[in-house]
């Protein structure tokens, strides 16, 4: 089995500021280990340190047993991608090198016109064998049989169908499990995981979870979701940002451990200052005390110095490291208060999605919003919004209900191009320090003058409850608020809930934040719309709960 071990990694961004600053850590053979931190802090720019992708400016890298890397997005909509190009992408570097080989020759022998004259011809077709001959020669067939049962098992096609099927016709979900099943079947003993489980509903997480807990890989991961990180992680990697950089710290046990095992690493930074700076005071008082005393008597004077010689040296040395700066998010989310009926639906059908239902909410309820992808869940919160979308029936909104809409998809043209303190100072905010304010409680000072589409899709969520919280919303609808979230910005929001007064639908496969919601309405795969009194994420649950 393989290993990965970073030594003392420091990587400096183009505009000169210190993003990862003696970055240590190893990740030991057949350790499954999440590596964890802020929006911003450096966890995808590790990784591409890891990779190979980006050069540390000081500190190494080394990894044993091959490396097998997925990126956090792993599929694309702008180009052409196939099925067979996909795999072969996270392949053994020899693979993909043959791979490439053979396609690069079967485009030139299709490319022969009747006219090619015989020699050049010929050169072509030797190409093309001496480039089937390499692929036999790294065992590429091979490769061939384990991507059948790849896209057997991800898309329930064999491989000789599948192979030409172009990635952006599959949904997130797809792509994610078919790269997962590559690199988890496949040779390589250390995989690099960046956001496995984004797009993956939850039967397909608790797949991943017993495929990480039955692995014998050595495998690191980035990932938000509490839940996986409580079942799957062994150990814990944390990039904390700090003055000079993010620096690492690793937690020897698992997440429910993590919380606990960071509030006392934080207990003994802050003891360790009192106790130099307890020591420092005593040093300071003996050296004037000396002082007065060397005044009147020479004998004192050697002691004076030697006590003025402890104090210079204890104070060259300096205080004990700064703790690493917390992040600390208040979402202040109000609300108000509405009639007694929040939201009412009288057989109401999303066109093509759903049968017609029945449904009051009632002022100040959680209600979570649970099924599979594609089962209608965004269309019904979107037209709630007030959006334009096809339905038959009734869905109508309290007295003094106004609606605040956090969209998955973050998509708000009307802020494209925007800076977040022009969108605040401009439309909310009556100066700018009252708009700096309100971004300081969100963590997005730093971010203050870039524009809305250029930010982290953390930082995009962060900024769309920030407007959630100054609009006057008295009813909030949440499609996957917590998706792109760092673990402190998605329990700032859970607190934020807490004390809003108002009505929250949220939609979500987040089972950790589930847990916070008094109701379940599931949307089945059957198009029915069901309650149920506790989460369900299967169908067969859905049914046995009726």
């Amino acid at each position: 089995m393989g290993h990965l071990e970073v030594a003392h990694v420091e990587h400096v961004l183009p505009d000169g500021r210190t993003l990862l600053d003696d970055v240590s850590f190893r990740v030991g053979e057949g350790s499954v280990t999440a590596l964890v931190g802020p929006n911003g802090a450096g966890k995808t720019t590790l990784l591409r340190l890891v990779t190979g992708e980006l050069r540390p400016d000081a500190g190494s890298v080394a990894v044993s047993g091959g490396l097998g890397v997925m990126p956090q997005f792993v599929g694309s909509v702008r180009d052409g991608t196939t099925v067979r190009q996909l795999l072969a992408g996270v392949a053994p570097p020899r693979v993909r090198d043959a791979a490439r080989a053979v396609e690069d020759a079967e485009a030139a022998v299709l490319a022969l016109d009747a006219g090619a004259d015989d020699a050049g011809a010929t050169a072509v077709q030797m190409r093309y064998a001496q480039a089937l001959a390499d692929w036999a020669e790294v065992q590429g067939y091979e490769a061939e049989t384990l991507w059948d049962v790849c896209t057997t098992a991800a898309l329930g096609l064999p491989f000789e169908d599948a192979q030409g099927r172009e990635v952006r016709t599959l949904s997130g979900g797809e792509q994610k499990r078919l790269v997962l099943e590559a690199l988890l079947r496949g040779p390589d003993e250390v995989l690099l995981l960046d956001e496995p489980d984004n797009y993956l509903d939850v039967p397909g997480k608790r797949w991943l979870e017993e495929q990480l807990g039955a692995t014998r890989k050595t495998v690191l991961f980035v990932s938000h979701d509490r839940e996986l990180l409580a079942r799957s992680a062994d150990r814990i990697v944390a990039l904390e940002p700090g003055p000079a950089g993010s620096d690492a710290w690793v937690h020897g046990g698992g997440f429910a451990t993590f919380h606990e095992a960071r509030r006392e690493r934080f207990a003994r930074f802050e003891e360790l200052r009192r106790r130099w700076d307890e020591k420092h005071a005593q040093l300071k008082k003996l050296v004037l005390t000396l002082r007065a005393q060397a005044a009147s008597s020479p004998d004192m004077a050697s002691r004076y110095r030697a006590a003025q010689t402890r104090l210079r040296k204890y104070e060259e040395a300096g205080p004990p490291p700064e703790p690493p700066r917390e992040q600390d998010i208040t979402m202040r989310l109000r609300g108000g208060r509405t009639g007694t009926r929040a939201i009412t639906c009288e057989q109401l059908e999303l066109t093509g999605l759903m049968k017609p239902f029945d449904l009051e909410v009632f002022y100040g309820e959680r209600v979570a919003v649970l099924g599979s992808n594609g089962s209608g869940k965004s269309h019904f919160l979107r037209l709630l919004a007030g959006q334009d979308v096809a339905h038959t029936g009734e869905a109508r909104l309290g007295a003094r209900v106004v609606v605040g809409h956090f969209a998955q998809t973050h998509a708000h043209p009307e802020l494209v191009g925007r800076t977040l303190l022009d969108i605040l100072w401009a439309d909310h905010a009556k100066d700018r320090s009252a708009a700096m304010s309100v971004l300081r409680r969100y963590e997005l000072q730093q971010a203050a003058e870039r524009p809305f589409d250029r930010l982290s899709g953390g930082q995009q969520a962060r900024f769309q409850v920030l407007l959630l919280e100054i609009s006057g919303c008295t009813a909030l609808l949440l499609d996957e608020p917590t998706d792109n979230l760092d673990l402190e910005s998605a329990e700032a929001l859970q607190d934020g809930l807490e004390s809003f007064e108002g009505t929250v639908l949220a939609v979500t496969h987040d089972r950790w934040f589930a847990r916070g919601f008094d109701r379940f309405l599931v949307f089945g795969q059957d198009g029915t719309v069901r309650e149920t009194p506790e989460p369900v994420w299967d169908e067969g649950r859905v049914a046995r709960t009726r």
